[in-house]
């Protein structure tokens, strides 16, 4: 599987995300939305954006390895918040959890709500796998 991520000089700076990814490879992973709830469905970090982003991406990495992906194959992100201006944030509790991983093309969306009250974020992706 090859990925090239591409931002363009002219469009606007990414950050947190690139604009553009071109994958090749044989087999599409698409992995649900994850939150901040734990394996028991407890919330974990109420009340706290930066807690339940790296939860949730702690979920999405727990659902990756079971499916045999890494960092490197995630092609598309996106993001549902309550706090969508909260974008540096964010990308830190990201980069918390990934070490630092190429960021893929994202879309950040604003949300009135989540599935349960209290979830600030859900994280969705998708992975390409050679």
């Amino acid at each position: 599987m090859t990925r090239e991520l591409i931002d363009p000089p002219s469009l606007h700076p990414a950050p947190g995300f690139s604009h553009i990814a071109i994958a090749s490879g044989t087999k599409l992973v698409m992995f649900a939305g994850q939150t901040a709830l734990d394996p028991n469905f407890d919330l974990i970090g109420e009340d706290d954006l930066h807690a339940q982003t790296v939860a949730a991406m702690r979920n999405l990495e727990t659902a990756m390895q079971v499916a045999g992906v890494s960092w490197d194959h995630i092609i598309k992100r996106t993001i549902f918040t309550r706090f969508p201006g909260e974008f540096q944030l964010i990308t830190n509790a990201i980069d918390e959890v990934t070490g630092g991983a190429a960021h893929p093309p994202q879309t950040l969306v604003g949300v009135s709500g989540l599935a349960l009250p209290g979830l600030l974020i859900e994280i969705e992706a998708i992975a390409l796998l050679p």
